[in-house]
Parts: C-alpha cells; sequence; structure tokens
C-alpha cells in the first residue's frame, strides 16, 4: 500500500501555494489587522472559485465531491500563509454539516472568529441566524482573527460532534502550516545574520534547536494526514495535540533565533506566531486533547 498523496493532491496543494502567494502575502495579513472586518479584501471569494471552500460538498450542491484526504494539504497551506479567512470553519466544518457551499459559516466551541462577516454562525450551542444575534467582541493575540462572544436563540443541529472534529482537524493542519513557515522564515534569518564574523545559523546551539522543532513537525504531519483519511475522534485528538506542540515549538524556536527583532510588530514574524498562539487555544488545546487520548484507550 502507498502511503503518499498522489499528483492530483499536490497539485493542488501548489496551486493554492501560488495563489496564495500573490493574493494573501504578509502585507495582506498586516493590513487585515488594521481594517474593519479582519480579512482579505477579494481573497474569499478566489477560494471559492478555485474550489477550495466547497470540496467536500457534493458535486450537487455546487461542490468538488472529494475527500478530506484531498483538503488537508490546502488547510495546511492556508495555516503556512495564516490566511485570515473563516476557512477551515466553512471548508472543513461548515460544509459538511450543512450540506452547502454557498455559505460563509463562522463557528467555535464558545468565542467566534469572523462572526460578524458570516451567513451562518455556529457554537457548542447550536445554529444561529446572524440577524437575529448579539456579538460581544472580545480581546484576542491574533489581530486579524477577532472574536465575538454570541447571544441569541440556537437551532440544534445533527452531526455537531463530528462537524467539531472536522474543524479541529483542520485546525491541525494550519499549525503544521504555520510551523513550516516559521522554521522557513528563521532558516532564511539565521543565513543571513552575521556575528562573529559567521552566520548566527552555523552555530551548533541554533542548528540543535532548529532541528528540534522540525522533528516536531514531522512528528506531527503523520498524525495529521492520518486522522484526514479515518476521521476518527482520538486520531483527530492526537493530530491536534502533537500538532499544537510542534507550532509552539517552531513559534519559540523562531523567536530565539531572530532575538530581538522577533519581538517586533514590524516584522512578519509575529503575524504567524500570534496566529499558533490563538489556534493552540482553540477547539481544546494540547491537554484536553490528549485527555480525550487518555480516555479512549484506558
Amino acid at each position: 500500500m502507498r502511503f503518499a498523496f498522489t499528483a492530483d493532491q499536490l497539485e493542488l496543494r501548489d496551486g493554492l501555494r501560488d495563489l496564495l502567494a500573490k493574493e494573501c502575502s504578509p502585507a495582506h495579513v498586516r493590513d487585515a489587522w488594521a481594517n474593519a472586518t479582519g480579512r482579505v479584501p477579494g481573497l474569499w471569494d478566489r477560494l471559492v472559485e478555485v474550489g477550495v471552500v466547497g470540496m467536500l460538498a457534493p458535486e450537487s450542491a455546487g461542490g468538488l465531491g472529494l475527500t478530506y484526504a484531498d483538503l488537508v494539504l490546502l488547510l495546511e497551506e492556508t495555516g503556512r500563509h495564516a490566511v485570515p479567512e473563516p476557512i477551515v470553519e466553512t471548508a472543513a466544518f461548515g460544509v459538511p454539516l450543512l450540506g452547502r457551499a454557498d455559505l460563509t459559516v463562522a463557528a467555535a466551541p464558545e468565542l467566534v472568529p469572523w462572526a460578524d462577516t458570516a451567513d451562518v454562525v455556529v457554537t457548542a450551542a447550536g445554529r444561529f441566524d446572524p440577524a437575529t444575534i448579539e456579538l460581544s467582541p472580545r480581546p484576542s493575540v491574533d489581530g486579524a482573527r477577532r472574536l465575538f462572544a454570541v447571544r441569541g436563540r440556537a437551532e440544534p443541529v445533527e452531526g455537531l460532534a463530528e462537524a467539531f472534529d472536522r474543524g479541529t482537524l483542520g485546525f491541525a493542519a494550519q499549525q503544521c502550516g504555520l510551523a513550516d513557515r516559521m522554521l522557513e522564515m528563521t532558516v532564511a534569518y539565521v543565513k543571513e545574520r552575521r556575528q562573529f564574523g559567521v552566520p548566527v545559523g552555523s552555530f551548533q546551539a541554533v542548528k540543535h534547536h532548529l532541528a528540534n522543532a522540525r522533528v516536531a513537525l514531522e512528528f506531527a504531519r503523520p498524525l495529521v494526514y492520518r486522522a484526514a483519511v479515518t476521521l476518527d475522534p482520538v486520531h483527530v485528538s492526537m493530530a491536534k495535540a502533537k500538532a499544537d506542540g510542534a507550532a509552539l515549538a517552531a513559534a519559540r524556536v523562531a523567536l530565539q533565533c531572530h532575538g530581538a527583532i522577533g519581538y517586533t510588530t514590524e516584522y512578519d514574524l509575529h503575524l504567524y506566531m500570534k496566529r499558533a498562539w490563538a489556534l493552540a487555544r482553540s477547539w481544546g488545546d494540547a491537554a484536553w486533547h490528549r485527555r480525550r487520548v487518555g480516555r479512549a484507550i484506558l
């Protein structure tokens, strides 16, 4: 049996990477921190156009009729670019739950990002009509991922537990993408930054830190990809716990290797680092998911 992505799946990922490099650059993400919506103008329409949003919807509902294994690399890529859009909430969570590919979904167990610009809002309490709810802004470490407390009458939704697992897995995939991006930025930086007449990347301590973060990412990715095939709740929790750990490790190493410049908002690292911090506390943190795995195997 061949445990690898197909040429078509890799081509879809590469195509999305090219699109996001143009449409969701660090400058676009930075602008989303300051604009009225926390999103990139026009980007959602492009994601719909290329089929990412409706990938899991049947063709009869305007989707592509593909599987989560086809989607997972694309979600990882949206993490790699810190896409400030409810792509996981819609493509992974909302489309299979609602059976529609024409609605933008904002979802979270409690505090909901982008709830002010979505067609449908879903929490652990159920589904809300945005026209009838009261939204209260809440602070967020990620300025493009603005959070809202939702008040109103919720309607029950069948299949909510399975949908939350699909969403959780989507964020695990994004964490892998974020970790990869931060490591890429850091490797490029330590090759250029010089001390004592040599690149700091030649120092053994720097190499060890980067290697440890890379190992954490390479251990997390197979768990995410397996869960995309099985969608087993235990596999999903294993993936989220490991992916959160990899992203946090990459953020810590990136900040340490960059030194003082890594702390500045003028430098792009913080856009990815803060997204990783936010996602690590969303949809169950690593400790919550480890407890879930423990209950299942003991």
